[in-house]
């Protein structure tokens, strides 16, 4: 058995001794690597409960759990990428709406996934919280029919 598995040669950011947090939106740390499964459709998710971002208007942070599900094709996003690269919204200024688009179109652009959807679960201010829902199928294909069901029956809270 080899001490390294197939693609990790693809990674920079695994294992690296010293991790560089951006100080803004860092879309070039995303990095990928090849899906080993590619004839199975299955799902990926990532949550991640301590995202943060600024309000654009008065630079106030927001705060929420974002939830990334996607069934890969022939590319993956690496985990520790996507840590930093969330990581990086810290002190951007976005609409939490831009947030989640922002990030499945990076992703989309990334990896080219079957189907991906990316929720943000954003903590009240001023008595009032936002949960936005963006998602992508493949155009042409099932995945696109996927997108439109789960669009048409997300669940309201």
């Amino acid at each position: 058995m080899a001490s390294i598995r197939d693609g990790e040669n693809e990674l920079s950011l695994l294992g690296s001794k010293t991790t560089q947090y951006s100080q803004d939106y860092a879309p070039e740390v995303l990095e990928a690597f090849t899906n080993k499964h590619q004839g199975n459709d299955y799902w990926v998710r990532f949550h991640c409960p301590e995202f943060t971002s600024l309000c654009p208007i008065t630079a106030q942070p927001d705060y929420a759990t974002i939830y990334i599900n996607y069934i890969p094709d022939v590319r993956m996003v690496e985990s520790k990428s996507l840590k930093l690269y969330l990581f990086s919204f810290r002190n951007h200024g976005a609409f939490h709406e831009d947030c989640v688009n922002i990030i499945m179109k990076d992703l989309i652009e990334l990896m080219d996934p079957r189907y991906i959807e990316v929720v943000g679960d954003f903590t009240p201010r001023g008595g009032i919280s936002i949960l936005p829902f963006a998602n992508y199928g493949r155009p042409g294909t099932k995945y696109e029919e996927l997108a439109f069901q789960r669009l048409a029956n997300h669940p309201v809270r």
